[in-house]
């Protein structure tokens, strides 16, 4: 499969004009290629992308739904082009019915999913430890993964977003690699799967074959990186235009450490306790300290808890504050910045932009 895939762009990319230069043809080209690449390809244009849609039984609505709304529309736009359309969606998995349901207006291309380019696992749904945990170890979802390191070893570019993360983590696909994944299952992805270099606070992380987004809205940017990579920039950015899709580059800034640290009565004391002292310039000491907690044993329960380190947790807490702050009063960014601990303003920036992607000015729009 990556050799079709890699003569399928190297083809594209010769004009037919060039073949003739050197007495072939591209019938000869087309004789020995399957049905699905078409004569697109020998103008230039990418051939379409077979995609099996993994769709597992209580798989989020809105995921599948996003899937398959951005698959429409980019082979949509790519029509308006005169192209080809981009990808061929069919359905696969325990929820493949529901799937189909959801999304009657796309056309499935004749197949089966062994064949397919690229493998999409939409949200399953999942949104506790205990939820995921079970999820994962269910019969359907254990088909899932083997299909998943099937594909893999074909060559197949793999994709998901939200606790399907899990599954491909299971599968062994994410060992060594970065992976992203729902904040707040960061912590329970971390500890089970060490191997994997997992960075929470990016919103889609694309490493060679494979691709994971974060939480369940993070389909839509996972699903925009797939339209980038195989119908190009310019067919992405008119994607996000068309579904009014602002550019978000990271999760940090929507992340919620108070749902987090409920996991550790001590942690949410510690939690608490900062909120109302943030303006003081408190320490990641003084913060075990609140938390009854010796600096050592409070480093391990707050990373048990939420993924971060204790001083990474402090800089969440003033972004929170700072980002509420911003959207809710008038409050000059030298204000805030004193109001969450900082003492100059530009460290505050620098912190909004590496934990949250953004500036003050993005913030109050």
């Amino acid at each position: 499969m990556a050799l079709l895939a890699e003569m399928r762009v190297a083809v594209a990319l010769v004009p037919a004009a060039a073949f003739a230069r050197r007495g072939l043809r591209t019938r000869s080209f087309r004789a020995i290629l399957p049905a699905s690449v078409t004569i697109a390809i020998f103008r230039g244009i990418p051939a379409m992308r077979i995609v099996d849609v993994m769709a597992l039984a209580g798989a989020m609505p809105s995921s599948v739904a996003i899937t398959a709304d951005v698959i429409a529309t980019a082979n949509r736009l790519a029509a308006m082009e005169g192209r080809s359309p981009v990808f061929g969606p069919r359905f696969s998995g325990s929820g493949r019915r529901m799937a189909g349901q959801l999304c009657t207006g796309v056309p499935a291309p004749k197949g089966t999913p062994g064949d397919a380019e690229i493998v999409i696992v939409p949200g399953l749904g999942a949104t506790t430890e205990p939820g995921v945990l079970e999820r994962i170890g269910r019969g359907d979802a254990r088909t899932a993964i083997r299909a998943l390191k099937q594909a893999a070893a074909r060559g197949g570019e793999i994709a998901a977003s939200c606790s399907s993360v899990f599954l491909l983590a299971e599968a062994g696909l994410l060992d060594g690699r970065r992976a992203t994944t729902t904040w707040w299952l960061a912590p329970l992805f971390g500890r089970m799967y060490p191997a994997v270099q997992l960075d929470a606070d990016a919103m889609v992380v694309a490493e060679g074959p494979v691709t994971t987004a974060g939480a369940a809205m993070a389909q839509l940017d996972l699903m925009l990186a797939l339209v980038t990579r195989h119908g190009g920039p310019e067919l992405a950015e008119r994607c996000a235009r068309y579904l009014l899709l602002d550019g978000r580059r990271s999760q940090a800034r929507y992340m919620a450490l108070g749902y987090l640290s409920e996991a550790d009565p001590d942690v949410v004391r510690a939690e608490r306790w900062a909120r109302a002292h943030l303006h003081t310039g408190i320490s990641a000491a003084e913060l075990a300290a609140a938390a009854g907690l010796s600096t050592r044993t409070f480093a391990r329960r707050v990373e048990r808890a939420t993924g971060l380190s204790p001083v990474r947790f402090l800089q969440r807490l003033r972004v929170e504050r700072a980002v509420e702050l911003l959207e809710t009063t008038s409050c000059t960014v030298e204000e805030i910045a004193r109001r969450v601990g900082y003492a100059e303003p530009t460290t505050l920036r620098r912190i909004l932009r590496r934990n949250a992607g953004v500036r003050p000015r993005d913030v109050r729009g």
